[in-house]
């Protein structure tokens, strides 16, 4: 059962958000209310919800308790031994061999083993390892040395799972994927006191200081935190931590229009930088107005609900969808058969993708990437969108629209450039 002060907290949160360039707000002002409350379908992705500090109320659900002096950490292994359960990565026995057959795979849906938490396992006391020697595996012998942006982990970053049926990632699948936190008081009366991370949206990591998102989410924010390598909000048992690390300066793009959201993109200069690592990457940006061929499969990532409205649940595992991009003109053509009407003009730094029934990003994804396989290099990518708004939720095939980012490509990199980082960071 969620805790009092956390559904307060999620109130609060979507009341902030509501109130810092919603979308639909803007959208009912100019052409009014939609015509009908509609529910989402299960496989639509939404990031607006409070992540925040695992430790503290601001989860959605809360955190199990690792405390081992008040958690009964005791279990039996398959052939009866008593054992202990310890972190995946802290087990010699399920850990220094190759697994071929499946067995000790991680199901990230059920936690019908021996241990309370899905990540960890049940080990013999003699074969624990010290927290400070995990097992990392060793890299395959025939894996090729991949330098550069935009390399994602289809497998997972040396944390292997099933069960992913309901569009979850693999633990570092999308390195470049960053949470967006605001930093707010617990008691607004005492601005000093207890602070929370709460979820305000997404982004992508596009140099070790430098994070790229929607300037919707970002553009009257006062103070923000970004969280690189997170994977499942409540838990901190993966071999890799995610990091968090608080933004210096926010920059919005000139031009940006908060009602109509031309131009709706943002750069965040991070304190210090993250750590690259398996789980922390740094994504390519496509060349300069060279935009994404229609019909291209990409993956829009996000942590959100997976219903539209209030009886939405909000994702604790990161989740992708797959979507085609839309050409302009004819995302144009089916954006006119909304309510926007049959005059709309589709923005030049738009693009699309979506139009498949119940398969869409949704209300609160602002910032998120949308990314596209580079041609010819296998588990490369390229954000080539940054999700924006749209209508509905892909109840009736009408794309989803993003800022295109090959448009403002001029404008990251004299902004980036600007504060002494090189552009080629995330230039493939």
């Amino acid at each position: 059962m969620i805790k009092a002060v956390q559904i307060l907290l999620l109130v609060a949160a979507a009341h902030c958000q509501k109130n810092n360039g919603d979308l639909d707000s803007v959208l009912s002002e100019i052409f009014g209310p939609p015509p009908g409350s509609t529910t989402r379908n299960p496989s639509v992705l939404s990031t607006v919800s409070p992540i925040g500090d695992k430790t503290q109320a601001s989860t959605i659900v809360p955190p199990i308790n690792n405390n081992a002096g008040e958690v009964d950490l005791s279990c039996t292994m398959p052939d009866g031994q008593e054992g202990e359960c310890v972190s995946y990565y802290l087990c010699n026995v399920n850990n220094n061999t190759v697994i071929v057959d499946g067995a000790g795979v991680i199901d990230i849906r059920v936690r019908d083993g021996p241990c309370e938490s899905y990540i960890d396992t049940c080990c013999l006391v003699p074969d624990k390892r010290p927290k400070d020697q995990p097992i990392k595996p060793k890299p395959k012998p025939d894996e090729p040395q991949r330098k550069g942006c935009g390399w994602a982990n289809p497998d997972g970053a040396d944390l292997r799972t099933t069960g992913e049926v309901n569009g979850e990632t693999k633990f570092g699948e999308f390195p470049w994927m960053v949470a967006i936190l605001k930093i707010e008081p617990v008691n607004e009366n005492d601005p000093d006191g207890q602070k929370l991370n709460v979820y305000v949206g997404g982004g992508s990591l596009i140099h070790p200081s430098v994070v790229l998102t929607a300037a919707h989410y970002v553009a009257s924010a006062k103070a923000l935190r970004i969280r690189a390598g997170e994977w499942d909000t409540q838990n901190t048992k993966e071999i890799y931590p995610f990091q968090d690390r608080d933004v210096a300066s926010v920059i919005t793009h000139q031009d940006f229009n908060k009602g109509n959201l031309f131009y709706d993109v943002a750069v965040l200069f991070l304190a210090q930088p993250v750590d690259l690592a398996p789980n922390v990457g740094v994504a390519c940006l496509p060349p300069p107005r060279v935009r994404q061929e229609d019909g291209t499969r990409c993956f829009a990532t996000g942590w959100g609900k997976d219903k539209f409205g209030k009886e939405g649940r909000y994702q604790v595992i990161l989740k992708k969808i797959e979507l085609p991009v839309v050409k302009h003109d004819k995302c144009q053509t089916a954006l006119r058969k909304t309510r926007l009407g049959r005059f709309f003009q589709l923005h030049s730094t738009f693009m699309c993708a979506g139009g498949e029934p119940g398969k869409d990003t949704c209300k609160g994804d602002g910032g998120s990437p949308l990314s596209c396989p580079i041609e010819y290099e296998k588990d490369r990518y390229v954000q080539s969108g940054i999700v924006a708004w749209g209508i509905g939720c892909g109840e009736d095939g009408t794309p989803g629209v993003y800022v295109d980012v090959s448009v403002v490509r001029d404008w990251i990199d004299d902004k980036v450039a600007g504060k002494g980082y090189d552009p080629k960071t995330y230039t493939y």
